[in-house]
């Protein structure tokens, strides 16, 4: 019986996530630095306009600092708001002091006040990535649908958070995969884009 591509991202995940969670505090602050740097610097070379990342939960890389970091330097800073299971992301203002209210997957969101924007740079959770720009989440498949949204609007660039550690050489695709632009890790900033 072979493997089908959902069982085996789903087995990839788990080992993924479970190196990522022995990670020490020193490895995980280094990184949240390293994220200002880079992610400053890319949003400038890119003239991005919306910036969203996500509110980093569990054991995920810290984003915070990175949001803060990009709207003290007057980029236009997002959250992701989730809806139904089989729908895209939104996404609304918001800027680290901003109120927040748990969403449907408990993850903090800006209020419902917040103005919505797309994004055309975000900055993507990931479980485990290959170099081709590959990624797996948790499952649920929201980014994937939300960049295929987006990309059909307009160019946006994503860019996908994760410790090194989470790499894979090669991972199984799907039909309604979506690749990354680039990988951010605690090492290095890969481009994906011509692989």
């Amino acid at each position: 019986m072979s493997i089908t591509p959902a069982a085996g991202k789903a087995e990839l995940r788990k080992q993924a996530l479970a190196r990522r969670a022995a990670l020490d505090a020193h490895s995980r602050r280094g990184f949240s630095a390293r994220l200002v740097e880079f992610g400053l610097a890319l949003a400038r070379r890119l003239h991005a306009s919306a910036v969203s990342a996500f509110y980093p939960i569990r054991d995920e890389p810290d984003t915070l600092a990175l949001l803060g970091a990009l709207a003290a330097q007057g980029f236009r800073t997002l959250l992701p708001i989730t809806g139904g299971r089989d729908e895209p992301l939104t996404f609304r203002r918001w800027r680290p002091g901003d109120p927040t209210t748990p969403g449907a997957m408990k993850i903090p969101e800006p209020l419902a006040s917040a103005p919505s924007l797309d994004p055309d740079l975000l900055f993507v959770p990931i479980a485990c990535f290959d170099r081709r720009g590959h990624r797996v989440g948790y499952g649920a498949g929201h980014y994937d649908r939300t960049l295929a949204r987006l990309r059909a609007l307009g160019p946006v660039t994503a860019v996908g958070v994760a410790f090194a550690c989470a790499e894979t050489p090669e991972l199984p695709e799907e039909p309604h995969d979506q690749r990354l632009d680039f990988i951010l890790t605690e090492r290095e900033l890969i481009d994906c884009r011509g692989a």
